[in-house]
Formats: structure tokens, C-alpha cells, sequence
């Protein structure tokens, strides 16, 4: 049997979640569930070695560090397949199939980042049972048996035909009303989970057939992409080319070659707050609870806060998130709004509309802290052996003051070093650098 290569696909604008999720910090990378973000959840997912080679990211220049950072601290090697603008996932998954195919890859393995799976050793029997489906010139889904008649997904009519589990696709469905979700389920169809498994020279070929000009900037993206280290830049002109569309638009609802696995794992795409209440440990009334909250009277509702401490009183069905920069209050039924709504912000040039708090950057990060009309304040925490770029300012002055670790500083040509409590001047022009040369958090 050959190895699967994973494809892990990280992109989004984080705005079904904020504002725990936001473009500058999308939920990806943030730990919804336990002490790992969903990105780190799906690395371990595929570190069997036995059945998974050396998982390839694709995404944007600015994740790339995040994916990175987020691979090393949990130990995973990766190969990072860099987009120069957002296609939508048909162009990601062309670029992906053309470049894994130069690897040699004879399965690919294309998984969102961002999805919930509950259930490891089930996982890994799909997987495993779709290969047969692949081997035999098929492209693999995973179909979700559905708990409810959710309106907010696509849905797959399985077929008569078999490989074993594995059925053959009839069609897939568009997203449905709630009457007709309720037909769906009794009629035995599936949720379409949005993961794909296929050989990577079938999934071009079909591209070929359906999107011709989309399959030849893919593989002109990847023939004239450029390479440092583990990172590969593709084209920014020929992936330019590339018409913006869904892989399910593109190929899998075109395609006679699809084939569905039946899943026995839990799944969600995380992609509302409805769906953390849905699959966090609630209390006796419905509840889900993060953080420092204190609730009462409150049923079927979702309270999480990462900052100050929240307290609700006598309401249901409602959705409290609350973060030091920004406060969601939203009932249920209304969800989908906030996309809209995390638009007009940002349009409004409101910077927590689109900015955390913290801002993360490859050699750590910086939280404001406080800033007025001739000031700012911020805390920025350095890596250990990291270091920021040299650089100096013609409008304004900084002062440094190191409350943890050891700091080296460069200032115009000249290295000091400085322990806690201890503080330097930077002068307008002075050209200067912070590092961390210490093994602990600056």
C-alpha cells in the first residue's frame, strides 16, 4: 500500500468565529477545543508514518510563519506550498495535486485546517478503506452520517455501487432547506465533509476536462515556483491566471469518478459558536462554558471568555464571547449574521474587526498595551533565539524596559545586553535591534 501524502489546506478569514477568530489570527491557530489549535490537531492526525509521508501546507505568505511555529512546538515536519493570492480551494488543490505528483505521490490526502475530528483509530480506517477506491482510479470523500438536518452543509447521495464500504457517488447536493434536510436524512444521505483522497495525476486530469485554464496555471505555478529550504513559492503570475472557484464547483460535483467513505468519526467544520456548544461537554442546562465566567439562570447557551471575567444572568440560547479588545453577544438563531456584521467593522476601519489583540510574527509577538494621541505602549515577547529585523524610525522614539528574560540589543552598530529591570533609549534615527539570545521568553 502506498503512503497517503496529507495536504492540509490553511486559509480563511476567521469571521464565522470572531472575535476569537480574526484574519490576522484565523481559528486554525487557535485552540478552541483543549491546549491545541485545530491546525496542530489535524498534523497529529496524520503522523502515522505507516500510512502518512511528510504532510505538505498550503497556504499564504501570511500563515506561513504561523504553520511553521505551530508544526515545531508540536514536533512535525512540513513542506509549505506558498499561494501568492486566494483562488479558493480549486486552484489550492490543483497546485497542490501538480506539486505532489512531482514528489511521486501516488495518494493525496486534502484536509481542511480548520475541522473537528473526534475519533483517531476511525479516522485512519477511512482513510485506509478509501485507498481501495483510489488505487482503482476513483476520487475519495468522507461522508458524514448525519446527527440533524443542518442547513449549513453540503449533502452526498450515495450510489449502488461498492468497493466494500466505499460507495459511488450519485450527486452532490446543495446546501438545503430545513424541510428538505429532514428528507435528505431519511433518504440516507451524507454531510459532505469537504476532505478528499485521491491519486494526484487523476485529480488533474479531471481538472483538465472540466477547468482546463485552471489546470494549466496550476502546473505553470508549480513548474516556475521557487524554492528556500522547505518552503516552495509558486508563480504569482501563472497562479494569477487561475479562475476562483471551489474544488467542489471545479471538479467533484462534475466528476463520474467520485466515491464516498461512510464516516465512523464525529466531525464538524467549527464553522459557527452553534458548533462548539455543539460539541463541547455541557452542563445539566445546556451550557458550555470557557474561561473565567460565572453563569446563572442561563440554558443552551455558549459563555466563553479569554480575558475579563463574565458573568450572564437569565438568558437562553445565546452566544457571550469576551476577549479584552471585543465583546460578541448574539442569539443563536442569528449566527449567521456576524460575517456581515465583522464586514461592516472592518469596512468601518475598526482594527479588532481584523486584528488581535496580539499580533503574531515569526520571532514572537506584541500586545498594545495602551496608546493616545503622541504615544503607544506595547508588550512584545521574543522567542528565545529569535530576533527582529534591524531597522530604525525618523518620527518617533522607543523605550525599552525588560520585565522577563535577557535581551541583546543592537543600537547603531553597538551590542549592550540587558536583564530584567534594566531599560534602554532608542533615539528618532538610531538603527537598532532587539534579539533574544537566551533559551527562555523575552
Amino acid at each position: 500500500m502506498s503512503l497517503i501524502t496529507p495536504v492540509i489546506l490553511v486559509g480563511g478569514s476567521g469571521k464565522r468565529l470572531w472575535p476569537l477568530s480574526r484574519e490576522s489570527m484565523p481559528k486554525q491557530f487557535v485552540p478552541l477545543l483543549g491546549k491545541q489549535s485545530t491546525f496542530q490537531q489535524t498534523l497529529a492526525r496524520v503522523a502515522d508514518r505507516s500510512l502518512f509521508g511528510k504532510p505538505v501546507i498550503a497556504t499564504n505568505d501570511a500563515y506561513r510563519f504561523m504553520c511553521e511555529s505551530q508544526a515545531r512546538d508540536i514536533g512535525v515536519e512540513i513542506d509549505i506550498l506558498v499561494e501568492p493570492s486566494r483562488r479558493d480551494s480549486g486552484p489550492a488543490m490543483a497546485a497542490a495535486a501538480a506539486y505532489t505528483r512531482g514528489l511521486g505521490a501516488k495518494a493525496v490526502l486534502a484536509l481542511a485546517s480548520d475541522h473537528l475530528v473526534i475519533g483517531s483509530e476511525e479516522f485512519l480506517a477511512g482513510c485506509r478503506e478509501g485507498l481501495a477506491a483510489v488505487e482503482k482510479g476513483g476520487i475519495v470523500t468522507f461522508g458524514i452520517p448525519p446527527t440533524e438536518p443542518k442547513t449549513d452543509y453540503g449533502y452526498i447521495r450515495p450510489g449502488s455501487e461498492r468497493i466494500g464500504p466505499v460507495m459511488k457517488v450519485a450527486a452532490f447536493v446543495e446546501k438545503p432547506n430545513a424541510q428538505t434536510a429532514m428528507q435528505y436524512i431519511a433518504e440516507g444521505l451524507l454531510w459532505n465533509s469537504g476532505n478528499f483522497l485521491f491519486p494526484p495525476e487523476l485529480l488533474l486530469s479531471e481538472m483538465k476536462r472540466f477547468e482546463p485554464a485552471m489546470a494549466a496555471a496550476a502546473e505553470e505555478a508549480v513548474a516556475k515556483a521557487k524554492k528556500t529550504g522547505s518552503t516552495v513559492f509558486l508563480d504569482a503570475d501563472a497562479f494569477g491566471k487561475a479562475p476562483a472557484k471551489s474544488i467542489d464547483y471545479a471538479v467533484m460535483e462534475r466528476t463520474d469518478k467520485c466515491w464516498v467513505v461512510p464516516a465512523r468519526f464525529r466531525w464538524s467544520d467549527l464553522g459557527t459558536w452553534d458548533a462548539l456548544l455543539d460539541v463541547g461537554q455541557a452542563d445539566s442546562a445546556g451550557n458550555v462554558t470557557e474561561g473565567p465566567v460565572e453563569i446563572d439562570h442561563v440554558r443552551n447557551s455558549y459563555i466563553r471568555s479569554d480575558g475579563p471575567l463574565t458573568a450572564v444572568i437569565g438568558v437562553e440560547d445565546v452566544v457571550v464571547v469576551s476577549m479584552n479588545d471585543a465583546v460578541l453577544v448574539g442569539h443563536r438563531d442569528n449566527l449567521p449574521r456576524l460575517k456581515d456584521v465583522v464586514q461592516r467593522m472592518s469596512d468601518g476601519k475598526h482594527r479588532a474587526a481584523t486584528e488581535h489583540a496580539v499580533m503574531h510574527r515569526p520571532w514572537g509577538s506584541y500586545q498594545d498595551i495602551d496608546r493616545g494621541e503622541r504615544f503607544r505602549a506595547k508588550r512584545l515577547t521574543v522567542k528565545p533565539g529569535a530576533k527582529l529585523s534591524l531597522q530604525s524610525h525618523n518620527r518617533r522614539a522607543e523605550h525599552w524596559v525588560v520585565v522577563k528574560g535577557v535581551a541583546e540589543v543592537t543600537l547603531d552598530g553597538k551590542v549592550m545586553t540587558l536583564r530584567e529591570n534594566e531599560s534602554t533609549y532608542i533615539p528618532i534615527g538610531g538603527v537598532h535591534r532587539l534579539a533574544n539570545p537566551g533559551s527562555e521568553l523575552l
